[in-house]
């Protein structure tokens, strides 16, 4: 017998290894093996197993890595497809299936001391006082690790050696699971009774995951690549859906009644979250649904604030079946779980969804993929869904679902849009606070109730300019202006990491003005103003700045829950999906700040965040407000928004979206080519333009934009430039790319990066 291998090296090609004696009837598909490559032991992943290879004088597997088989057959499989799509190599897409921490040779489970109480034989021994104290805290928790005890009992391991001498108890050394949510105290919660909406919904779900085809997964049906639209041409029986419901509509319950569906029915379901900060609210409330009854299972949690160790228990509570429901960011999709039911993609627009480095996946269309290939019924939710997916539905490739009104009757919030320019008239300079929000903080402050303040951008400042030359103080690795912090008072690039001490005179040679000062403004200094104006005030942020530990969300997130938090201010990582009834008042800060960059996909993030942000209010008994603050108060995006009306905003972004035949009348790929020469990146660009010339007389539709440099020209040192391509036959042009990448030649020091489907053009 043979066994074919994918290495860690990126080869693009597997290697046969003969399966020596020892091993044989261990070695299967999705094992991890080690395996002699010239003089080196590397590590691979067996993809195949056959009878006999057509090579000779193969090279034995030198060992397994762990005990059970670590990527499945059905996961084995979406890798490939992402290797073929995505365009990019095969090691690299198993990479990404499998976490690092499962990977390593050297991963394992954590082994602690463990005390235990041992039946008693004969006359119970009159103990010290010390030990008999020891004693009975060891039985009251039924057993206990040593360390705790040691600490709880103020005593030391000693004493416990003692009661273990005579027999009264047990020290062993047994597998102690790393579990993040370990200590969190959850409640159990019974399923809600659900509106007209939201039965609808589950009712069609529910049929979807009843339909016989639905066991068998893909059965005899070809697997075609993601359409034009972004996702799969292909049609089976069961429904991929689109559940649109309005912020506030009830969606996660939804969510949980269909995931009880699929545990009565023996399987389980990956639950997709955009941010991590989404994931210890979302994490509480499934496993407050599911700690107990007779569908009681484990939840696991995949994401990147994990230490190793966690992520390498979670992972292996999902791939023993021990945890059969799934929840976390985007690479949870690949998590190990069979039989699965469901998968879940709430908030399916964000794109946080999307990989910025190889492979570039987009993990909602790894959900649509993967739910074909294991018959797993898919449901995409969100308030505001991406044009692609709303026209998904128009085209009859999805499944529309509607949650139109808010759970209990419920009143949308009021929004009011106010007009920036008028205020910065009146006050000789834009404020951070008009009037009009400064007055609704304090009637909120009077009535106990709490305010969310939303801007987008973090520091204190954006920029530092000089008013007599207009010197910018600029990163030296990138082109772009470096932002101000002011409790580090340092200067800092947030694209790579640059810091600098903040000048006292303007940098200028020739100028050297000591006038220079701030512009702009980021979260810090919302948090400063606002202290000053409300200084009995309990602020809080929350932004990237702060959010560092693994802890910190949940913290933070957990005392404004609990009213200790008057206003909380934050970046992106407040504006969707959390859910708190005293919040009455959302402000928007700059609400315009990303309508004019330089992206077909503008228009349509700022409906969207909008949209989320003001869906934070008025989700308790008294009706929300949202104030708007924007200097193009009557752009369609802020407009459409204020009206909470989407199907609105959907045609008018549509129509313009055809008339340029940006996606979802095409697809987009963004080739980048970087490094230190600008004019070998230049060059370089050229020259590749001239091949991807060639492809027009296969693709008639295909349009090439380009060479050009990229919005941000010079990231980390690198000058960049940019081809984009737009086509409706994606499949084929990523065939083609994956020939021209492989036989195209650079200088050394200029390297290509192929971006299919991407979310961001900068």
């Amino acid at each position: 017998m043979i066994a074919r291998v994918s290495l860690e090296i990126a080869l693009r090609r597997e290697f046969d290894y003969a399966i020596p004696p020892e091993l044989a009837g261990k070695v299967d598909v999705g094992s991890r093996v080690q395996v002699p490559f010239g003089p080196r032991k590397v590590l691979g992943v067996v993809t195949a197993v056959a009878a006999e290879s057509s090579l000779a004088n193969l090279k034995p597997i030198l060992k397994i890595i762990g005990a059970q088989t670590l990527v499945t057959a059905k996961v084995l499989k979406l890798a490939r497809w992402i290797a073929d799509y995505y365009c990019c190599a095969p090691e690299i897409a198993l990479k990404s299936v499998l976490p690092e921490a499962v990977r390593k040779e050297d991963a394992g489970w954590q082994e602690r001391l463990f005390v235990r109480v041992l039946p008693a034989s004969g006359e119970f021994p009159k103990l010290p006082k010390r030990q008999q104290e020891v004693w009975n805290l060891v039985e009251e928790h039924r057993g206990m690790l040593l360390s705790e005890l040691v600490e709880l009992a103020e005593t030391t391991a000693a004493t416990v050696r003692k009661l273990e001498d005579k027999g009264l108890v047990s020290i062993t050394n047994e597998i102690s699971e790393r579990d993040p949510y370990a200590k969190e105290t959850i409640l159990a919660s019974q399923p809600i009774v659900l509106n007209p909406a939201q039965a609808k919904a589950l009712e069609k779900i529910k049929a979807a995951m009843d339909q016989p085809g639905a066991e068998g997964g893909m059965r005899n049906a070809e697997l075609k690549p993601p359409d034009n639209t972004g996702h799969s041409a292909l049609r089976i029986p069961n429904p991929v859906f689109l559940l649109h419901g309005v912020t506030g509509s009830g969606k996660t319950e939804v969510y949980l009644q269909a995931i009880a569906h699929a545990l009565e029915q023996g399987k389980g379901a990956i639950v997709l979250v955009p941010e991590i900060s989404l994931t210890p609210q979302t994490v509480e409330r499934f496993k407050a649904r599911f700690s107990s009854g007779k569908l009681q299972t484990l939840v696991a949690v995949l994401h990147s604030h994990l230490s190793a160790g966690e992520r390498h228990d979670e992972w292996h509570k999902i791939r023993q079946s021990r945890a059969r429901i799934v929840i976390g960011a985007r690479s949870a999709i690949f998590a190990p779980v069979e039989p699965l039911g469901l998968i879940i993609v709430d908030e399916e627009h964000e794109h946080t969804y999307k990989q910025e480095e190889s492979p570039r996946y987009h993990a909602r269309d790894v959900a649509v993929m993967r739910g074909q290939m294991e018959g797993a019924v898919v449901v995409l939710g969100s308030a505001t869904p991406s044009l692609e997916s709303f026209y998904n539905c128009h085209k009859e490739k999805f499944t529309l679902l509607e949650l139109p009104e808010r759970v209990d009757d419920q009143k949308m919030p009021r929004v009011r849009v106010v007009d920036m320019r008028q205020a910065a008239y009146k006050e000789k300079g834009p404020p951070i606070f008009t009037p009009q929000l400064k007055e609704a903080i304090t009637q909120r402050l009077e009535k106990k109730e709490q305010t969310i303040l939303f801007l987008n951008r973090r520091g204190y400042s954006s920029s530092l300019v000089c008013e007599k030359c207009g010197h910018v103080c600029e990163c030296p690795n990138c082109s772009l202006a470096l932002t101000y912090h002011r409790p580090e008072q340092l200067l800092r690039c947030h694209i790579c990491g640059w810091n600098e001490q903040v000048p006292k005179v303007c940098p200028n040679e020739k100028c050297k003005n000591p006038g220079i000062r701030y512009s702009g403004l980021g979260t810090q200094k919302v948090e400063d103003v606002l202290g000053k104006l409300f200084p009995h005030a309990r602020v809080k942020r929350m932004d990237a700045d702060v959010m560092r530990k693994k802890e910190d969300y949940r913290r933070v997130l957990d005392a404004f829950k609990h009213g200790e938090i008057d206003i909380l201010i934050g970046t992106q990582m407040i504006a969707k999906g959390l859910h708190f009834p005293n919040v009455t008042l959302v402000g928007i800060i700059y609400a315009d700040m990303a309508l004019h960059q330089p992206d077909f996909r503008a228009g349509e993030r700022t409906f969207q965040l909008l949209t989320q942000v003001a869906g934070r209010a008025g989700r308790g008994d008294i009706e929300g407000e949202v104030f708007v603050q924007a200097f193009t108060p009557f752009h369609p995006a802020i407009q459409y928004a204020r009206r909470h009306d989407f199907n609105g905003f959907f045609e008018q972004e549509l129509e313009f979206r055809k008339q340029l035949n940006y996606p979802p009348f095409s697809r987009v790929a963004l080739l980048t080519l970087k490094g230190r020469s600008e004019d070998k990146v230049k060059f370089s660009a050229e020259h590749l333009k001239r091949e991807l010339d060639k492809l027009k007389i296969e693709l008639k539709d295909l349009i090439i934009s380009g060479p050009a440099a990229a919005p941000l020209a010079r990231a980390e040192s690198f000058y960049r430039y940019q081809i984009m391509l737009r086509t409706r036959a994606m499949s084929r042009l990523s065939q083609a790319l994956a020939k021209i990448t492989e036989t195209i030649s650079f200088p050394d020091d200029v390297t290509l990066a192929v971006d299919i489907d991407p979310v961001n053009l900068s």
